[in-house]
């Protein structure tokens, strides 16, 4: 039961910490979508000394106060990218472009069946926060849209 709260715990930071950056991007004027793909803190010059190089102001970076992963590719960021989706998708969380909550059952299945397949996939190949975070997102969106599916059809 300790262990099931743990990894609730990690899988709503991590999803609190999506929003979060989600909700900066979108507080900085929309942010168009190439540049919030691309790494934020890459630019076309090199870079002198040891200063990191200048980042785009249309992009949130890091700051000291940030982690310093806050842009990192891995595993555990893209599964609360997903899970941030679906949850769009259910009309959970605001749409972050337009700041309002719009529901689209389709989009969230599909990415709800994406975390599924991840999960076959992936079985065996990945580290136990890796699978606790994947499976507990793709139990509580699968929850999750049961429910939104019921109050849909009363």
């Amino acid at each position: 039961m300790n262990r099931e709260k743990s990894v609730d715990e990690s899988w709503k930071e991590s999803a609190a910490q999506e929003k979060e950056r989600l909700e900066n991007i979108a507080r900085a004027g929309g942010a168009d979508k190439t540049s919030a793909r691309e790494n934020p803190r890459a630019t076309s010059q090199p870079s002198t000394g040891s200063r990191p190089p200048p980042q785009p102001q249309d992009v949130p970076g890091p700051t000291r106060g940030e982690p310093s992963n806050a842009y990192e590719a891995d595993f555990i960021n893209y599964i609360s990218g997903l899970a941030y989706q679906a949850m769009v998708f259910l009309g959970e969380i605001p749409n972050p472009v337009t700041n309002a909550s719009e529901k689209n059952l389709e989009q969230a299945k599909f990415v709800i069946e994406t975390l599924i397949l991840l999960q076959e996939k992936t079985k065996g190949n990945l580290t136990q926060k890796e699978s606790d975070v994947l499976n507990t997102a793709a139990y509580e969106l699968q929850m999750k849209f049961v429910e939104v599916s019921e109050k849909e059809t009363v």
